[in-house]
Order: structure tokens, then C-alpha cells, then sequence
């Protein structure tokens, strides 16, 4: 995000997937389905002119990703009927005039295990503590400290796996793999202008995830539950700007 025009579009995607995130996240009850929580944020998406990243880039059968408890990423949209107990993620990615968001929350159905609630507020917390890191001339790697040091004081685990990324004029873009643990040897520093997707993906158990045989869904495979919280942030000198914020 070099100039005023970047800056501006990058805040507009920023806040039309964070709609889109809200209005899904409020309408998450039992008896609602997962194709109707991808059509309410359909709806967000189109209202602004937005296009469904994952559907444009990667063919993905549905507008938003929607992972319930064992599934950690890229979960299709379509029958399940969500019920209490359940633990659910959306993920919202778009593109608007050439410039794409990303961002996602978990929220637990009511009444649930105390460890899905836990693993929320973990992940929840996991996402501001990385975003503390971020400002010009910082170690990449300080971001997938902050992401495993949360999860470990919580007793949880990272998913090594999946990493978040770098976003600008594609969903994903260098830096490719903004990790959710701390490699001492990574040289890599943030700049300013510098724009990432940072999710880090919390488990009660597992650390890797395996792909299904659909080629999208991403599942744990011990069956241990993952929570996920994503903003698109923008590196500056200070403080970062957060575009996924409502």
C-alpha cells in the first residue's frame, strides 16, 4: 500500500468482508444451514460490488469458507445444519476493483464445551497480541512468537500448516508464508506499506492438518477442534492499520 488510492481501496475491501463477516457471525443459530450463512454473506459481498475471492482465484464451491469444530480451513458451504455445541468459523475473502480483504472469526453455539469457548478467546486473543508486533523494520517472525506463545500459555497448539499471508492486488501474495510459530532463523522484517493476511489457527490438540478427499476441506486428525481469527492489517511506522475492523 504505497499511495492514497491503495490505501483508500484496500479500506474499502477491508470493511465490505468485515460486513460480511458480522452479518454471518449474527446469524449463526441452530437450524440455520452452512449454504444459507454463505448466502447471507453473498448478499454483503454483492451489495458493494464485491467478488467472492476463493470462488475467482480457486473455483471454490461456495462464496465464504464456513469450518465447523474439526475443520479448521476451507470448509464447503452447503446442508450441515448447525446445532448448539457446534464451533463455528467464517472466513470471508474478496476482491473489489482490483484490491482484496481477508478476514475470519470463530464463535461458539451455545450451550458448548468449556475448551471450544476457550479455544475462541485464545485465538481471539492470539490475533491482537501478533498484530502488537507489526510496524516497519519488525521481524516477520515475531508475529508467529506472538501466535505460539498465546496458544501455549492457553495449553493449546498451533496449526503449523497453515499460515497467514501477504494480500494486496491477489489474496495471496509475498510474503507467502507469515507462520503461526517462531522460526529463529527467518530473516525475514516487515516494512512499511507491507500488507497481511495474519491467522493463526489454534488447536486442542493436533498441529498439522490433512486435506479431504473433497480437495478443499482441511481437517485435524485426531478430531481435536480449531478456532481461527483473521485480520488484513497494513504495516506502517507506528501503529498498523487494521482494514478488517468494523
Amino acid at each position: 500500500a504505497n499511495t492514497e488510492k491503495d490505501m483508500t481501496a484496500l479500506k474499502k475491501i477491508g470493511e465490505v468482508v468485515a460486513e460480511a463477516r458480522e452479518e454471518m457471525l449474527a446469524a449463526i443459530k441452530p437450524g440455520i444451514t452452512t449454504a444459507e450463512l454463505d448466502a447471507i454473506g453473498e448478499k454483503v459481498l454483492e451489495k458493494h460490488g464485491a467478488k467472492s475471492a476463493p470462488k475467482c482465484q480457486y473455483k471454490f464451491p461456495g462464496y465464504t469458507c464456513i469450518s465447523l469444530n474439526d475443520v479448521a480451513a476451507h470448509g464447503i458451504p452447503g446442508k450441515r445444519v448447525i446445532k448448539e455445541g457446534d464451533l463455528v468459523n467464517v472466513d470471508v475473502s474478496a476482491e473489489l476493483n482490483g484490491y482484496f480483504g481477508d478476514t475470519g472469526a470463530t464463535i461458539v453455539v451455545l450451550p458448548a464445551p468449556d475448551v471450544k469457548t476457550k479455544l475462541c478467546e485464545c485465538s481471539r486473543a492470539a490475533l491482537y497480541a501478533a498484530i502488537d508486533t507489526v510496524k516497519d523494520g519488525a521481524m516477520l517472525n515475531l508475529i508467529g512468537r506472538a501466535i505460539q506463545n498465546q496458544a501455549s500459555s492457553c495449553g493449546f497448539n498451533v496449526i503449523k500448516n497453515l499460515t497467514g499471508h501477504g494480500i494486496g492486488h491477489k489474496l495471496h501474495e509475498e510474503p507467502f508464508n507469515v507462520l503461526s510459530f517462531y522460526r529463529p532463523n527467518d530473516k525475514a522484517r516487515m516494512h512499511e506499506g507491507l500488507v497481511i493476511a495474519i491467522e493463526g489457527f489454534i488447536s486442542s490438540g493436533a498441529q498439522f492438518v490433512k486435506e479431504c478427499a473433497d480437495g478443499w476441506t482441511l481437517r485435524t486428525p485426531d478430531k481435536s477442534f480449531v478456532a481461527q481469527y483473521e485480520h488484513t492489517v497494513i504495516v506502517t511506522k507506528g501503529k498498523p492499520v487494521i482494514l478488517t475492523a468494523l
